[in-house]
């Protein structure tokens, strides 16, 4: 009945997750509420996993993209399933280290670190520094030179292809603020490799994320190893390692046409065998980045239901306890999401509807025009595939807390963030004792 695979519908007529009555959670845990379905967040993971070891015989890691969903229970579970990690901030760096995540599976990305966020991650080993650009590749040196210390680090390049997906989704075509053109790479690589603490091991690009098809991947990945090829042949750098990137779709509404995970891998593979055995090179080190794929359809949000406004002939409006401090993804792309009332699961879907957040803004909507069964004030709506980019982009607009989030598996519910109260909103603010 539902596209989400993370649900079900149990012998109460209501929603389930993770064996966990969704009515039950909402009473005990309140609303808003992010559920995360452990053991389909463990079995993305393992897909991932096998693929690496079908396709590329082992010859590869999988990192999970933090920016996603990150929380210290979230790297306990990566860790546990064997998994790697990117962290793009010194904050998603340190709830690692805090939650005990290898550091040797760790690769720091972003187009703008500072120099504390490199000494943070240098001090710590970090696995690999993902370079950005000429003046960081600069920072590296010097900072490893102060510590004695030799740095991996690979290099974002932009491939030139633009994956159809939303506009702000873009990351690999020229017009980016992330990583190096193609065309000015040979300098950044010159420059690397007379820097003595400075040890070159891959290169790096990401083509955008909630991707549906294969062939922008395989257009990349060539793209990167006809490079790789050049970086041998004229400087004499040879590449041990190529990541791919992440950005794999999910299914989020009945239209969306989601390819099976393992997929990718396998284009992924074929492709890069293919390339090095027509140009006689090593088949290197191959690295993903999965984020949304991982968890996205593992998540799902809980609200309840507070006014209806029908405004006749034009739209009706139910408005839920939430909306864009949550949930900010309409907001800035028009994303489009399937759901249902979890107290009457089977309902059918009769009537169109906008899901209306309580922040002030017009434009604080979960959905536009979405079909929807008959709603009624206190019913406990549930929007699906909410675990990536959802807690992770939330905020405290109009001064609201933070939603908890629970972790389900066959039928326990753990909390693994808590929500926040009015003490926390308040917890920095200072008034100065001249007011």
């Amino acid at each position: 009945m539902f596209i989400n695979e993370a649900v079900r519908i149990n012998s109460a007529n209501h929603l389930e997750i993770g064996g966990c009555d969704c009515v039950d959670l909402a009473k005990e845990f309140g609303t808003p509420l992010y559920v995360m379905d452990e053991g389909l967040i463990r079995k993305n993971c393992r897909i991932f996993r096998n693929a690496i070891d079908e396709y590329l015989n082992g010859n590869g890691l999988v990192l999970y993209a933090s920016k996603a969903f990150s929380s210290m229970a979230m790297y306990r579970i990566l860790h546990q399933e064997g998994l790697g990690i990117d962290v793009v901030s010194g904050g998603e760096l340190y709830t690692a280290l805090k939650a005990g995540f290898p550091m040797e599976r760790v690769y720091f990305h972003g187009n703008n670190k500072t120099v504390s966020e490199l000494a943070m991650a240098i001090d710590n080993n970090v696995g690999r520094i993902v370079v950005d650009n000429m003046q960081e590749l600069c920072n590296i040196n010097k900072i490893a030179a102060g510590k004695n210390k030799t740095v991996s680090v690979s290099f974002r390049i932009k491939p030139g292809v633009e994956a159809h997906t939303y506009e702000f989704c873009k990351t690999g075509q020229t017009d980016s603020k992330f990583g190096i053109d193609l065309e000015d790479a040979f300098e950044i690589f010159e420059e690397a490799s007379l820097m003595k603490n400075i040890r070159i091991t891959g290169i790096h690009c990401h083509i955008g994320s909630q991707i549906l098809s294969l062939e922008p991947y395989k257009l990349a990945t060539e793209t990167m190893l006809e490079f790789a090829v050049l970086l041998k042949d004229k400087l004499g750098v040879e590449i041990q390692e190529l990541n791919v990137g992440g950005g794999f779709g999910i299914k989020y509404v009945s239209e969306d046409v989601q390819i099976d995970f393992h997929k990718y891998i396998e284009a992924i593979s074929e492709t890069v065998k293919s390339f090095c055995s027509q140009n006689g090179i090593k088949v290197p080190f191959i690295l993903l980045e999965p984020g949304r794929s991982i968890v996205g359809a593992a998540g799902i949000t809980l609200y309840t239901v507070g006014n209806i406004k029908e405004i006749k002939g034009i739209r009706k409006y139910v408005s839920v306890d939430g909306g864009m401090t949550d949930n900010p993804r309409y907001a800035l792309y028009g994303a489009k999401y399937d759901g249902a009332v979890a107290n009457r699961a089977d309902a059918p879907k009769v009537e169109k509807v906008t899901i209306a957040g309580k922040c002030c803004e017009s434009g604080d909507l979960i959905g536009k025009d979405m079909l929807m069964p008959k709603i009624e004030v206190g019913d406990i709506l549930a929007i699906f595939a909410t675990g990536a980019y959802n807690y992770s982009m939330s905020s405290n607009y109009n001064r609201i807390p933070r939603p908890a989030v629970v972790l389900a598996r066959d039928g326990k519910a753990r909390v693994i963030v808590k929500r926040e109260d009015y003490n926390d909103i308040i917890r920095n603010d200072i008034i100065p004792g001249d007011l």
